[in-house]
C-alpha cells in the first residue's frame, strides 16, 4: 500500500513563497514518477509539475519560472517550491505517484494520490 502525505500549505500574500512537501511510504520511491496537481473551486484538476525518477522535470506554462519541483530519494519526499505566488495559484494541491507514466502530465497516469493541502494566496 502506497501512501502520500502532503504538508506545507497555508495562507500567503501575493508575491510570497511556500514550499510543499509530500512524503511517500514504500521502499521503491526512487522508481516513482511524481507529480503535483491542483484544483481550484469549480475547476478541474490541473497539472502543475512533474519529476521522473531520472530527475527530468516538467512544468505547466502557468507556473514555469516560479515553481520548482525536486525530490529527495533518501527521504522519500518530493517538494514543490512556489515563489512569486499569485491569487490565481489558490487551490488544493495534490501530489501523485506512479511507477510508470507516459508523459506525467495527466492525472489519469497516476495511481496514488495524497489527500491534498490548501494553498491560499491573498491579493
Amino acid at each position: 500500500q502506497v501512501q502520500l502525505v502532503e504538508s506545507g500549505g497555508g495562507l500567503v500574500q501575493a508575491g510570497g513563497s511556500l514550499r510543499l512537501s509530500c512524503v511517500v511510504s514504500g521502499r521503491t520511491f526512487n522508481r516513482y514518477a511524481m507529480g503535483w496537481f491542483r484544483q481550484a473551486p469549480g475547476k478541474e484538476r490541473e497539472f502543475v509539475a512533474a519529476i521522473r525518477w531520472s530527475g527530468l522535470t516538467s512544468y505547466s506554462d502557468s507556473v514555469k519560472g516560479r515553481f520548482t519541483i525536486s525530490r529527495d530519494n533518501a527521504k522519500n519526499t518530493v517538494y514543490l517550491q512556489m515563489n512569486s505566488l499569485k491569487p490565481e495559484d489558490t487551490a488544493v494541491y495534490y501530489c501523485a505517484a506512479d511507477e510508470t507514466v507516459l508523459t506525467g502530465l495527466s492525472s489519469y497516469e497516476y495511481d496514488y494520490w495524497g489527500q491534498g493541502t490548501q494553498v491560499t494566496v491573498s491579493s
